[in-house]
């Protein structure tokens, strides 16, 4: 059953707004007769031309919208100066109500623009059909129906504008919960390379899971890779990298390690280089992301460590390709772990918790119950150490000096971190990103 139901009149010019009006009530009458009892909320998107107040541009509708008694609280108009500001605030109304089934009525030659700006502005949880603004005439219209024959392919320039304006339109946005903040260790030379630890803070992530400088975008989530993608380059203008030469490990909870500049592994949770300029980086909302540092070879890498990582001996798989990819020696590498769940917080089965205590028993506490508490960096550090690297040369939260801990639990700090164990499905995801200095 629809949930919401947008009728774009943005296109439509200010000289047929009697035109506007009669589609506009002929429309709303259509949804409020079908949908007595079960009214889907709706949002009608229209264009406020430059210098105009909002409240002017909506007068001349609001005589036509007070007599949808069942629909007026439901029924909302949103004027805005560009498509992509008006779709993105009803996109804002529809994830406030965790709405995800839409029905579009538009103008026919607008729909394809409309599917353009929707591939960017939404993700896969969304599902949309879309229906012409002058056919708007049977009950059935509010049913789920088979989506429309796909119309031509919009011209190159036609896609090309609309990735601008939603660019510009984002880029304007005011960054949520704060100031963007990055967590440094004194570990790593900062002479040689630039690395850091992200928070939540700083970005436009707005959904409360999410906000606000949400770095991972999947089809199971609500946050678009355009929105990502802006709190990156946010991210990299503060930081000091290039996003445009940014890497991410391909998450799969395994073991595997890409080397930059030779064939890419279809997905790896290690990655390492000897490039200057390249940005490599891992994510991390519970997991661990860990950072590597040879300043006497001059190459870094970065891994994601969840538990199954973890016990698949990622950390020293990323330690072990810079060693033989570029000559580092495992005592020379520099090794931290960033935020991620503690063991204060980190439950397993017993199942999965009896292969951390034949690591070492004081990985696991409560071991006797069904999900004992684990300790994944415990293990992390214990497994990195038989691996020849030097204790003093890995950083954690033992570290003496708690003003020099980036090693926060995720799960604690919900002012400051992502947490999937604590925020569920629709978590955000912070990073550990590392390069080398020009």
């Amino acid at each position: 059953m629809v949930e919401a139901v947008l009728i774009d009149l943005f296109s439509l010019p200010a000289n047929l707004q009697n035109n506007i009006q009669g589609l506009l009530h002929n429309t709303l009458e259509t949804i409020e007769k079908c949908s007595s009892i079960h009214a889907p909320c709706v949002y009608v998107m229209c264009c406020q031309r430059q210098g105009s107040e909002r409240k002017g541009e909506q007068e001349f509708l609001f005589p036509h919208l007070r007599s949808f008694h069942s629909l007026k609280r439901r029924l909302e108009v949103v004027c805005a100066q560009t498509t992509a500001a008006a779709l993105y605030t009803i996109k804002q109304r529809l994830d406030e109500k965790d709405l995800s089934i839409i029905k579009i009525i538009l103008p026919t030659l607008r729909k394809d623009l409309m599917k353009a700006y929707i591939d960017h502005l939404f993700t896969a949880v969304y599902q949309f059909e879309f229906e012409d603004l002058q056919l708007v005439s049977d009950c059935e219209d509010l049913q789920i129906c088979e989506p429309q024959h796909e119309g031509q392919t919009l011209p190159s320039q036609d896609v090309a504008f609309i990735r601008s304006e939603i660019q510009m339109y984002l880029e304007s946005l005011p960054s949520l919960k704060g100031e963007l903040t990055i967590l440094r260790s004194s570990l790593i030379p900062d002479d040689t390379f630039l690395h850091g630890f992200t928070t939540r803070t700083g970005g436009i992530s707005y959904i409360p899971t999410l906000s606000s400088c949400n770095l991972f975008s999947s089809s199971k989530r609500r946050d678009p890779q355009v929105v990502v993608k802006e709190n990156l380059r946010r991210l990299a203008n503060a930081a000091g990298f290039n996003p445009e030469a940014f890497h991410r490990v391909k998450v799969d909870h395994a073991n595997a390690v890409c080397i930059m500049g030779k064939t890419e592994p279809d997905n790896y949770d290690g990655i390492v280089t000897n490039q200057k300029g390249v940005t490599l980086a891992a994510p991390g909302a519970d997991c661990i992301p860990v950072l590597f540092a040879d300043p006497v070879r001059r190459a870094c890498g970065a891994a994601h460590s969840g538990w199954k990582g973890t016990l698949l001996g990622v950390s020293m798989a990323t330690v072990n390709a810079m060693v033989s990819e570029y000559g580092c020696n495992v005592k020379d590498i520099l090794v931290v772990l960033g935020p991620s769940v503690g063991p204060c917080c980190y439950k397993l089965p017993q199942e999965s918790a009896k292969e951390f205590h034949r690591i070492d028993p004081k990985c696991v506490r409560l071991f006797d119950s069904a999900s004992p508490y684990v300790d994944i960096r415990r293990a992390t550090r214990i497994l990195l150490e038989r691996g020849g690297i030097l204790p003093e040369n890995i950083q954690d939260d033992s570290i003496t000096d708690q003003n020099q801990n980036v090693t926060f639990c995720t799960a604690c700090h919900p002012d400051k971190f992502y947490s999937h164990f604590r925020d569920g499905t629709n978590f955000g995801t912070q990073i550990g990103f590392i390069s080398i200095k020009d």
